[in-house]
């Protein structure tokens, strides 16, 4: 009973949410866990789920010494699941009404500054590796966002690319002319990799044997210039990051900066102005 409605959840979540792949499993990965939990208390359908099942199941999860980030995404997933039972009128009650979540330190993400991104930006760098460091910068995208980008996603001439963010949401993001540049650049070797090999591919960025560049690879790109070129940890989320710490510090407005990002929450985005006001009391103290 458990396992075959959490599987005409996830089928919900797949269809009518549009989550990823990545998500899904970490939903499924959750809540098979909470019907483990079920199975060992002799509970049998879930209606006979109480609040005190789901307190008893939380404290559970805190004695585990989890990170308070999973516990919290433990709790998210368990509401969700409860609140879908209930829409579909499968339960009588929710459980999990009122659930408190617990309270997260809100950790300011590490940016960099305009100096180091232009130093990034300066090395003579293979086209493929210069258009994906030119547009993580220029965009804010998340990686897999650039990795998923087809061909037909950019357009060179009115200079914007289009993008599926979380939930499938399409948002149009303007890119630069050094940026249009890069890219332009490495379409043309592109074009001559897919002719040398003989092979169709629609998405924008591929290795020199015609394979779709990976989240992973990206990922893998920017760490390594990172510790060869700034001897630091960075990632591409650092450079979407930085893209939106630069965005506002330049003037940009809160909700441009939001609507490029593809928060659905401005809440999210305001996280941004406070490492400019850091940024900028870090730079005033150096020189006074």
């Amino acid at each position: 009973m458990f396992l075959e409605n959490l599987s005409n959840y996830i089928d919900y979540l797949s269809m009518e949410r549009g989550l990823s792949p990545n998500t899904e499993a970490a939903y499924r990965t959750d809540l098979l866990e909470f019907i483990d939990f079920l199975d060992k208390n002799g509970i049998e359908d879930f209606d006979s789920v109480k609040r005190s099942h789901i307190n008893f199941y939380v404290r559970d999860l805190r004695k585990k010494e989890l990170a308070p980030t999973s516990v919290s995404r433990k709790i998210a997933s368990l509401r969700g699941w409860f609140k879908w039972m209930m829409s579909m009128n499968q339960i009588n009650q929710d459980p999990t009404v009122s659930l408190e979540q617990p309270k997260l330190s809100k950790h300011l993400p590490r940016v960099l500054s305009v100096h180091e991104v232009d130093t990034l930006l300066s090395q003579n760098l293979p086209k493929l590796e210069k258009a994906i460091l030119e547009l993580l910068y220029a965009t804010g995208l998340r990686v897999s966002e650039l990795a998923n980008l087809k061909l037909q996603s950019i357009n060179l001439k009115h200079a914007y690319v289009k993008c599926f963010g979380k939930g499938s949401k399409e948002r149009i993001v303007p890119i630069g002319k050094i940026a249009k540049e890069a890219v332009s650049d490495y379409i043309a070797e592109r074009e001559e990799i897919l002719a040398q090999y003989g092979i169709v591919s629609d998405f924008l960025f591929i290795h020199s044997d015609g394979r779709k560049v990976s989240r992973q690879d990206i990922y893998n790109i920017i760490k390594g210039l990172g510790e060869k070129v700034l001897k630091k940890h960075i990632t591409p989320h650092t450079l979407r990051h930085s893209f939106a710490t630069h965005m506002l510090e330049n003037g940009a407005d809160l909700r441009v900066v939001q609507e490029l990002l593809g928060h659905s929450d401005v809440a999210t985005t305001q996280l941004y102005t406070h490492v400019s006001k850091k940024r900028l009391k870090e730079v005033y103290f150096s020189i006074n």
